[in-house]
């Protein structure tokens, strides 16, 4: 390293900690979806409640799973997801607590069902928006309201 700049940046280093980062999950493991998706489906019955969405939209944003075994999921939450149910739950479970730390309760269970001036939205609601758009459309809301959590 003969150059100086490089030799700075070779010392650079992030500082010593006591916490160590998560490990990652690995969804591709059975094992693991089968541990994380009936604590995934309580938490996405419970938004869907908080929310007031319509069982329709309910499993549009799951996927557009079918009216049986959206049933069956909400009466007997202990099954196993597929990597995409998980990740669509946990980007509503992330909506849902970001809009919660941005404002009251009541705003907060009503913002998706509330028309939208943002042009994202374009008038309509965040609903209809992640409904129709799909995941696509989740991750995006899902950045939006973190973005308004950071100042943005």
């Amino acid at each position: 390293m003969a150059n100086p700049e490089m030799r700075m940046y070779a010392q650079l280093a992030y500082p010593k900690s006591a916490y160590e980062p998560s490990p990652l999950i690995n969804l591709n493991e059975p094992a693991e979806r089968e541990r994380l998706s009936p604590a995934a489906l309580k938490a996405f019955f419970n938004i869907m409640e908080k929310w007031a969405v319509r069982d329709r939209d309910a499993r549009s944003l799951l996927g557009g799973v079918s009216n049986g075994v959206f049933y069956e999921m909400k009466k007997n939450p202990n099954r196993s997801l597929t990597m995409d149910g998980l990740a669509r739950i946990s980007l509503l479970i992330g909506i849902f607590k970001g809009l919660n730390i941005l404002y009251p309760e009541d705003l907060a269970d009503a913002w998706v069902t509330l028309p939208n001036k943002n042009r994202l939205f374009g008038g309509g609601t965040p609903l209809s928006y992640m409904v129709e758009g799909g995941l696509a459309a989740m991750w995006t809301v899902r950045r939006l309201v973190d973005s308004r959590r950071g100042g943005y």
